[in-house]
Order: C-alpha cells, then structure tokens, then sequence
C-alpha cells in the first residue's frame, strides 16, 4: 500500500500527494492552494475529464447528461447535494454529452443520465435514469462494498 494517495485539483488539476492516512477534507492545493474538496460535481470537458481518469486515485462518480434532458436537469441538484456527502471518498463529476460527445461514445452512453462508478481506469458500474440524493448516495456505496 502506498503512503500517498494522488488527487487531482478541481481547479487548477494540479496532481497532488496526499498523506494516507491525513484526512483529505480540509487539504489544498500545492500548485494554486485551492481546497481539494468543493462539495459540488466538477463539470469537466474531455481533456480534464481524462486527467482525472488516468492521475486521481479516487473513485470516480460521473453523471452523463445533457442540457436539453428533463430528467438530467431534475436530478443535478440531487448529484450536488450527494457531493457534499460522498466527498472526499469520491469525485463527483459531470460530463456534458453535447458537448463531450466521443466521451459518451467511448463509455456506450445510450441514454441519459447515466451514471457510471470508475476506479483506477475500470468501470465498476453504471446505472440509467435519474435517482434521488439519497439514492445515489446508497447505490455508489452499495457499488463501492461489492467491488
């Protein structure tokens, strides 16, 4: 086991090392001394999105959705609220599939929102359909105890 864990900064996507076991909700950045931790979801393009895949050693919960879909628009403020309680476990982040279109093709998005948990470049599950805080709350870390 390694005595670092690395995260990647939601502000500037500094890679940084955190101390195992040091708790990682009051940690900053060392490049733009930013917190770590925001409590919300990070809109993140294709390029950010890749970094965070390939240099942060966090579980990864991405929704897949897009600005014309009623449903997405439901659940984001249920995905945010989740955020503050699933951090700093967890990133969550979201992916604009209008925007991020080869990301969607990539993963084999067929509807949206999906959401999908990834850990160290793997795919550990997915689910399609809008759920409630409290429900993606209990489905990533039902996911999380399973893998």
């Amino acid at each position: 086991m390694s005595d670092f864990v690395h995260l990647v900064c939601p502000h500037c996507d500094g890679i940084n090392r955190l101390p195992a076991g040091r708790s990682a909700e009051q940690a900053n950045c060392g490049k733009c001394h930013q917190p770590l931790f925001t409590g919300q979801p990070l809109a993140l393009d294709e390029g950010r999105f890749k970094r965070h895949l390939q240099k942060s050693e966090l579980p990864l919960l991405v929704d897949f959705w897009a600005p014309w879909c009623g449903p997405c628009r439901m659940m984001a403020p249920a995905f945010g609220a989740a955020a503050k309680e699933l951090e700093p476990q967890i990133r969550l982040i979201k992916v604009n599939t209008e925007e991020a279109q080869q990301l969607g093709a990539q993963y084999g998005i067929r509807s949206i929102p999906t959401l999908m948990l990834i850990h160290q470049g793997r795919e550990l599950a997915r689910q399609a359909g809008a759920m409630d805080q409290s429900g993606i709350i209990r489905w990533t870390r039902n996911q999380l105890q399973g893998a």
